[in-house]
């Protein structure tokens, strides 16, 4: 590994150990170029996971399904203005606040991200259907991460 290399991964790893600290989240995740790093905070302290890039397929993938495509180029979608938890319902136990196929209005709550102990209300930002719920209750959310999609 170069030392450039070497440096990127260190102060990422530094920026993702900062964020779990801020946040006061317990794990964070990501991938980029072929690269993940997960950080995990375990008592004490962050543990980290440094996972090297997988080896070059033989053959040139099939281009992606349609069902495949990046959500959040959908012009639907509803992405999360934070980091956080995203929650489904109001409530444990309780109903959600949408399931695919209801027809939401601009400014209805669709779900709540909880950042700091504070939970936001997510309004739809416009009228429409939903056509896909992407997160599960309680995943943690990264900013700008799709939430939902309205058509």
């Amino acid at each position: 590994m170069t030392n450039k290399k070497k440096t990127v991964d260190q102060e990422l790893i530094r920026e993702l150990a900062a964020l779990l600290t801020e946040t006061e989240l317990s794990e964070i995740e990501v991938e980029q170029n072929g690269l993940r790093i997960r950080v995990v905070r375990s008592g004490g302290g962050a543990v980290v996971r440094h996972v090297a890039p997988p080896p070059e397929p033989a053959e040139p993938a099939p281009p992606p399904e349609p069902a495949e495509l990046d959500p959040s180029t959908h012009p639907g979608a509803v992405p999360s203005p934070m980091v956080g938890t995203a929650y489904l319902s109001p409530a444990p136990g309780a109903d959600p606040f949408v399931s695919v196929g209801d027809t939401v209005k601009e400014g209805q709550t669709v779900m709540i991200v909880e950042a700091m102990k504070t939970m936001n209300q997510i309004p739809a930002p416009k009228s429409g259907k939903v056509a896909a719920i992407l997160v599960d209750d309680q995943q943690p959310v990264e900013f700008g991460e799709p939430l939902l999609i309205i058509e």
